[in-house]
């Protein structure tokens, strides 16, 4: 007889959520269902689950940042992220063989260019800074090495920019979590260009449990919608294990 297990879905997608929480309970699993990366969070300080899935993309509190603060309360936690963007290959391109780097103030070319040879030709760099006029100023600081130089603000970027040139390195800034910026990255890349990046990022210890969080998650595991639930049914025994 299969064991019951206690299990956390987090999905800001209301019927997908519903439909998995559905699922599970037909075949004699306990379930909690919430859609926000808040509501995981609260759920776990009040529940022991046995297995969790969570939505890489979440409004408020994404499912990374929750991830986060989950294993922070429940460091044996199984989370299984969600998604229907191709983001867990950014993450294992920007943590593989330390291809992610960070740039640490202050910021010159040398410092840039040196990592951006370490980083590999699809490299990441990450740097976190708050100043609101910062992307402008690493952007004259890379064209000024001889670098051809794109800044993007907003994550509409290809519905807004309808160039065929390829630049050499990408800045991101945002303003928004780091996990905003490897999802645009992901948009471009499906598009073509496949260039290195700068993501600019947050200030503090956040932008670094960020990226420790990121490289945790390839450990955890992450499944792409849309995926075969009951295939998934016939292994929750050995994902919970």
């Amino acid at each position: 007889m299969v064991r019951a297990l206690k299990i956390l879905i987090a999905d800001d997608d209301v019927d997908n959520a519903a439909s998995l929480g559905e699922l599970f309970e037909m075949e004699g699993h306990n379930t909690v269902v919430v859609h926000s990366g808040d509501a995981a969070v609260a759920a776990y300080k009040v529940n022991n689950f046995d297995l969790a899935f969570m939505d890489v993309m979440m409004p408020g509190k994404n499912g990374v940042e929750s991830f986060l603060e989950i294993r922070k309360l429940c460091p044996n936690a199984k989370v299984y992220m969600m998604t229907g963007y191709s983001v867990e290959q950014l993450l294992r391109q920007a943590t593989d063989n330390g291809a992610m780097g960070v740039l640490n103030k202050p910021i010159d070319i040398d410092k840039v260019s040196a990592a951006l040879r370490d980083a590999g030709a699809n490299g990441i760099l990450v740097v976190a800074e708050d100043d609101p006029d910062f992307g402008n100023h690493l952007m004259r600081i890379v064209n000024e090495g001889g670098y051809v130089c794109e800044l993007v603000k907003t994550s509409k970027y290809l519905a807004s920019n309808s160039s065929a040139l390829t630049p050499s390195i990408m800045i991101f800034d945002l303003k928004r979590p780091l996990i905003d910026g490897f999802e645009v990255l992901n948009d471009l890349k499906r598009a073509g260009r496949n260039v290195p990046a700068i993501i600019i990022t947050a200030t503090g210890s956040q932008y670094h449990d960020t990226i420790e969080a990121m490289q945790d998650i390839r450990v955890t595991g992450i499944l792409n919608k849309p995926f075969d639930p009951m295939l998934l049914l016939d292994q929750l025994e050995n994902l919970a294990a």
